[in-house]
């Protein structure tokens, strides 16, 4: 079968459709500006004083001696085994040297850039900070990472590569922590715990965009570009290679921190998008980039993403997986790639369904409810739920009958999918709320709640309210009114069992009335009126 007019038509309808869509505009986001004086500091052995001579005076150069016993000169330090302890970023790194046994003084250094020659670098991190550079020492890398140097003095600016949102953050409640993803994935340690949020050091970020990936609640969003805007310029660019007679479409991802452009792959159906980090898209994005017609998603690894981001990147796409396995699709069709693998294997491809409508304006969760409300539409045979091998962010929950119904899970949920009865002695749950954080867990005093990873397909019942637990309520002895649980007040009269206030039948009566009542009662008691003369009795 001869495939030329197929491959033609491909070729015309992709050219056109990359045309347009480098033709779309997105929402510029908001820059970070850094300050460099030129002042440098170069960590190493006998190598750093040798490298001072490359600068050519170019900058103010200061050398911290790790070994040897170099020179005297002013602009000289050793180490003499202190510890060295760095932080900030580009235009203001602060350098501490720790007191050791063999030199008691302590000494406190400040940077714009920072140069480590070690073996290994001091600063422990996936992505090093803008403005600190770390090379080996064949000449001509250090040649290269001179000339560089030289350049770094004025003003620099970046883009803000993430927007946070801590009123649906699921970190911490209550002194108690639940979710860290952020934190455990962001490759720069530009995000930490601020008790009950999270802090995005914007100075520090570097655009990875795996927090976002990984944030099951959406409260971390990528916004260099938006969401919207990547979903919205992807859209025009399936739609128009439709239109132009194009068959098959493959989204192929390549990452701009990878080695920049990227020539059109060779098989004529696959559509390039450049991305900033292959980690800056996620779940939400794949799968509505399914639903708006594309036959797979391929995530291309050129060789420069970390390994760690790269692992997180293959846990998403898991999820992603046993979701359109569940849906009775290809479950390979997002897939991570070698460039190698790019240019040798087709992936599977999904079939040709209607392209869905909606617009991704609604958040990570939205987004991604739409676009598996859409596949499983169009679904032939889909299960009912996926149930998923990993943790994921979507799920349900369970309450074992030793619960009290304190609430305490609902005041702390930070996706309110769990809720009071309004009243009545209830606890209700709304699954498609539910970000499986772990929080319920974490608090509940009576550890009477569990979670576990699913997703249900049915819209309507994943978003009923649907009652997890329920007692009759316990009813003022003296008036009547209901006012607390059986559970709260039995586990309340055993607690109390042996303290001195309550010896007398009357006092333990007191715990099964009403506040009011209660009030009423003591007031009539006299001895509960005079507490060491009823201490005394006992």
């Amino acid at each position: 079968m001869n495939n030329q007019p197929t491959q033609l038509n491909n070729l015309k309808a992709r050219n056109a459709a990359l045309q347009v869509f480098r033709n779309q505009t997105v929402v510029p986001t908001s820059l970070v500006k850094y300050q460099s004086r030129g002042k440098l500091l170069i960590i190493g052995d006998q190598s750093a004083l040798d490298f001072v001579k490359r600068l050519d005076g170019k900058l103010d150069c200061t050398i911290l001696l790790t070994a040897g016993k170099g020179s005297q000169q002013d602009n000289v330090i050793h180490q003499e085994e202190r510890d060295i302890e760095i932080n900030g970023h580009l235009g203001a790194f602060s350098i501490e040297l720790k007191p050791s046994e063999k030199k008691s003084q302590g000494m406190h250094l400040n940077s714009d850039l920072i140069l480590d020659l070690g073996d290994k670098p001091v600063l422990d991190r996936i992505l090093l900070p803008n403005g600190y550079f770390h090379t080996d020492s064949d000449p001509q890398s250090l040649n290269q990472v001179a000339e560089q140097l030289a350049d770094m003095i004025g003003t620099f600016e970046k883009p803000v590569f993430i927007d946070y949102d801590s009123a649906i953050c699921a970190h911490s409640r209550s002194g108690k922590e639940a979710c860290r993803k952020c934190i455990d994935a962001c490759p720069a340690a530009a995000i930490s715990s601020i008790v009950e949020m999270v802090e995005v050091d914007t100075f520090l970020c570097q655009g990875g965009g795996v927090c976002a990936t990984v944030c099951p609640s959406g409260a971390m969003t990528y916004v260099y570009p938006k969401v919207e805007d990547l979903l919205k310029n992807a859209r025009v660019l399936i739609r128009t290679y439709s239109e132009q007679g194009g068959r098959e479409p493959i989204i192929a991802f390549f990452a701009d921190a990878d080695g920049g452009e990227i020539d059109n792959p060779e098989q004529d159906n696959i559509l390039p998008i450049m991305i900033e980090e292959l980690a800056s898209v996620g779940l939400e994005v794949w799968l509505s980039l399914l639903a708006y017609g594309a036959a797979s998603i391929l995530i291309v690894n050129r060789g420069n993403t970390a390994v760690e981001m790269l692992q997180e990147l293959q846990q998403q796409i898991q999820v992603s997986s046993e979701i359109l396995r569940a849906l009775g699709y290809p479950a390979n069709s997002v897939a991570l790639v070698s460039q190698q693998e790019l240019g040798e294997t087709l992936p599977a491809l999904m079939p040709e369904i209607p392209q869905a409508s909606y617009a991704a304006i609604g958040g990570k969760r939205q987004t991604a409810y739409f676009a598996i409300d859409h596949l499983y539409e169009q679904a032939e045979r889909p299960r009912k739920m996926a149930l998923f091998s990993i943790p994921t962010m979507f799920g349900t929950a369970f309450v074992e009958d030793n619960c009290t119904l304190c609430h305490s899970c609902v005041e702390a949920c930070p996706g309110k999918a769990l809720q009071t009865g309004d009243g009545i002695p209830q606890l209700k749950f709304i699954e498609a709320n539910c970000v499986q954080c772990g929080m319920c867990t974490r608090i509940c005093p009576e550890n009477a709640i569990s979670i576990t990873p699913r997703l249900l397909f049915e819209r309507e019942q994943r978003q009923q309210t649907r009652l997890l637990y329920e007692e009759s309520p316990f009813n003022c002895i003296s008036c009547g009114k209901p006012f607390a649980t059986r559970s709260v007040i039995e586990n309340m009269l055993a607690k109390l069992s042996d303290h001195w206030m309550f010896k007398t039948e009357r006092a333990k009566n007191r715990l099964k009335m009403c506040e009011d009542c209660r009030v009423v009662d003591v007031v009539q008691d006299e001895a509960a009126m005079d507490p060491e003369k009823e201490q005394s009795l006992h």
